[in-house]
């Protein structure tokens, strides 16, 4: 046995077919005014850390990446629009572990699925090996975005939903509610176009 195939064997070559290829030029299709450098950032790593996370199938691909397109404007941005003003509204919030003056405005939503508390910046930032809650800011870089995505999306155990083609569950498990959810599915239907 050569040693390609040797490899391939054992995983070491597990990326998704070429059909499933997470491209810039892709994710420019489903969201044509993207941010470009976001998109790049995204592609660039996305089939190798999507393939961790056994996230390698069509309808995984799609719906992980129609909630990315919703919760991020359309890959325009990588932080929660509305300034401090806004995210007073989490001041206080336990049930995010923001329990210090100031934690609301800190620990906002950041990154592919808005990362949002304290508690889940330590968590993640746990998973990761990197010090979220003492750097949150990294949490918009894309690739610790798309690490801290996949690492939420596996913990949540989202697959299974994702293989349902439950939409609305998925959107449960990505935001705790219904919110977008009209988008999200048009977003969903423009992946299932673009990755056959």
């Amino acid at each position: 046995m050569s040693m390609r195939a040797i490899g391939t064997w054992i995983g070491l070559n597990h990326t998704a077919e070429p059909s499933l290829a997470v491209t810039r030029e892709r994710l420019l299709r489903l969201a044509p005014s993207a941010n470009t450098a976001i998109v790049a950032g995204i592609a660039e790593r996305f089939d190798d850390l999507a393939a961790d996370h056994a996230l390698t199938t069509r309808l995984r691909i799609c719906h992980f990446l129609a909630q990315a397109a919703h919760e991020t404007d359309g890959f325009r941005t990588l932080e929660e629009y509305g300034g401090p003003a806004y995210f007073i509204r989490y001041e206080g919030r336990r049930d995010l572990g923001n329990t210090q003056a100031g934690d609301g405005i800190r620990y906002h939503g950041r990154g592919i699925f808005q990362l949002t508390g304290r508690a889940n910046y330590r968590r993640f930032g746990q998973l990761l090996g990197i010090d979220l809650e003492a750097e949150p800011e990294r949490a918009k870089e894309p690739e610790t975005s798309l690490r801290v995505a996949f690492a939420y999306w596996t913990e949540r155990a989202i697959n299974a939903a994702a293989d349902a083609d439950d939409s609305e569950r998925v959107t449960k498990l990505i935001n705790g509610g219904r919110n977008g959810l009209a988008e999200r599915a048009r977003y969903l239907a423009k992946a299932k176009e673009i990755w056959l």
